[in-house]
């Protein structure tokens, strides 16, 4: 999740568009007010209807998909997490226009878990690993296998190889390049010999809500899937540092491996991310060269 730049209308879907949807597949609800939320995400566009529920639709053909799993597996997941997920309520289909299927769900208390909201980061971060640990305990007999559904998060950080090195070839020299280059080929190094699990897939601070200083619920499972869990260690980094990061690492146990493998998630996602930032946003490329050099910290000490 991220703050939304955006004017109502994004992607084609507005107020007037959510509302219209609402009257014709659930009259019940077609009295209420339809607002966008504060802080939207990219793939999906949300909506608060009324005071006690939420409308999600995706943004376009390529992230209908995650959508349709959350409405089929955060039902099932639910019960055995110690959190709050996303509560489905109704499941809409493509009319009025929109082509997509769309869903109704239950609002959660709580704001966006910045570092300067929580009163103890590193019991916020064992709650997090706690979090994980539960969700990868869940029966994964017949969950979605990692792939295009979760954009390959689950899956070998391998597959985006050619990614990462056009970005460690277009960074040139702004940046310890040989140093990244050997974190990424350690991560390729390693694959995960335990059987699949449940992973969340985009464990940051924006999907995650805090309540009175603690970890009120987790949102947005659109990347989730059934695979490897190292895409959802990237928050050591990302969020977590010092005492925080070290509550997380212990908590969540992991392999040297999976860590590995961890550290090439993060430096991917921060290397694409510099790449498109360029000189347009010095200060977020601040942040994403912090991650990187946390990262090349991380891999001297442990890897």
């Amino acid at each position: 999740m991220v703050e939304s730049p955006y004017t109502d209308g994004r992607a084609g879907i507005d107020a007037a568009l959510v509302g219209r949807l609402i009257a014709a597949q659930f009259p019940q609800w077609s009295g209420l007010s339809v607002t966008p939320v504060e802080v939207d995400g990219w793939d999906n566009r949300t909506y608060r209807l009324g005071d006690t529920m939420t409308v999600r639709l995706p943004t376009a053909e390529g992230y209908a998909p995650a959508v349709d799993k959350e409405n089929r597996w955060l039902p099932k997941l639910a019960p055995s997490l110690p959190v709050p997920v996303p509560p489905v309520l109704a499941v809409g289909e493509p009319g009025e226009g929109y082509p997509f299927n769309w869903s109704v769900r239950g609002w959660l208390d709580g704001t966006t878990a910045t570092p300067d909201r929580i009163d103890d980061l590193p019991l916020f971060a064992t709650s997090v690993g706690e979090f994980l640990l539960a969700l990868q305990r869940v029966d994964a007999a017949d969950g979605p296998p990692a792939g295009a559904h979760s954009f390959y998060r689950g899956a070998p950080p391998a597959h985006y190889d050619d990614e990462t090195r056009r970005s460690l070839a277009a960074l040139g020299g702004r940046g310890d390049t040989a140093r990244a280059t050997a974190v990424w080929e350690a991560a390729l190094t390693t694959s995960r010999q335990e059987p699949p699990v449940w992973f969340h897939g985009d464990i940051g601070s924006g999907n995650l809500l805090a309540r009175d200083g603690k970890l009120a619920a987790v949102i947005d499972f659109g990347t989730s899937g059934v695979g490897d869990p190292a895409c959802d260690l990237v928050i050591a980094w990302t969020m977590f540092s010092g005492d925080s990061r070290a509550a997380f690492r212990r908590t969540v146990g992991q392999d040297e491996g999976t860590w590995a493998r961890a550290r090439g998630w993060a430096l991917w996602k921060a290397l694409i991310t510099l790449v498109d930032l360029g000189d347009t946003d010095p200060a977020g490329a601040a942040v994403h060269r912090r991650v990187v050099d946390e990262v090349l910290a991380d891999h001297d000490r442990f890897g």
